[in-house]
């Protein structure tokens, strides 16, 4: 059994908490700038690399442990009401607010991965710098995911799809939907109580591991990976905030008009 002092260290050594506040800063409203960004980037990979590394160690897989970060930071990200959501994006409604939330998503996930692929293009010529680039990237990956999942739950807000739960539960259902592309029907059960199925956890970690692999484009000479990580990441989140959205309208549509609208 491990000892009093094992145990108080290893809790003070546990990065989840600190993992947990950056994302939520590289995430809130409000435009952040780049230099901020890079500065909380770089602290973010520091903390993932220890975390990565007592994985290593215990044997833990990258595609669980990226999940299992993921899910431990999911409740803190902010989710913005739709009374909120319309006071800061100059009182907007509807589609227009709904394509308003998109483009600042979209500006979010390009410029994490303009900024992780100028780092790396600049530590290009200098191999012994790329023993990093692992943590770089995870840290890339969990906050393009946050945004990506913040974008999604607001979504549901804009059209008018309340999911029900505390807000742990509702963060992990917004989770599981991200994972998934798909919006959450709120008439069904299962939606917020079983989210973390077995099947959910995997499609989690499949996606995580995709978005991961996205990011790999970065590692190129001069400005390449620049280029690659930021378009990359902007078209996946403009695709995923289109499916969501076609997802929501056909669930806030009246019964008759969803079964016009899906055909016979």
């Amino acid at each position: 059994m491990a000892s009093p002092d094992r145990h108080s260290e290893d809790e003070a050594a546990d990065p989840g908490q600190e993992v947990g506040e950056l994302v939520g800063r590289l995430t809130q409203p409000g435009e952040l700038e780049p230099a901020e960004r890079r500065k909380l980037l770089g602290r973010l990979t520091r903390v993932l690399s220890v975390g990565a590394a007592r994985a290593r160690k215990s044997g833990a897989g990258r595609g669980r442990w990226l999940a299992d970060v993921f899910l431990n930071i999911a409740p803190r990200i902010p989710i913005r009401d739709l009374h909120t959501l319309s006071q800061h994006h100059q009182g907007l409604t509807g589609e227009e607010l709904a394509d308003d939330l998109v483009r600042t998503a979209m500006k979010g996930t390009m410029t994490v991965g303009a900024i992780g692929g100028a780092v790396a293009a600049a530590e290009f010529a200098a191999p012994p710098l790329l023993l990093s680039a692992p943590a770089q990237l995870v840290a890339e990956t969990i906050v393009v995911a946050a945004i990506e999942v913040k974008l999604l739950a607001e979504l549901h807000e804009v059209y008018g799809v309340h999911v029900d739960g505390t807000g742990a539960q509702r963060a992990i259902a917004f989770t599981a939907a991200w994972a998934k592309q798909r919006g959450i029907d709120p008439l069904a059960p299962s939606s917020v109580t079983l989210a973390l199925g077995a099947a959910t956890k995997t499609a989690l970690r499949n996606r995580l591991l995709r978005v991961l692999g996205r990011h790999l484009t970065t590692f190129g000479p001069f400005l390449t990976g620049a280029v690659a990580g930021g378009t990359l990441n902007r078209m996946a989140t403009k695709k995923l905030a289109a499916a969501i959205r076609d997802d929501l309208r056909v669930k806030t549509l009246p019964p008759g008009q969803q079964r016009e609208r899906l055909g016979p």
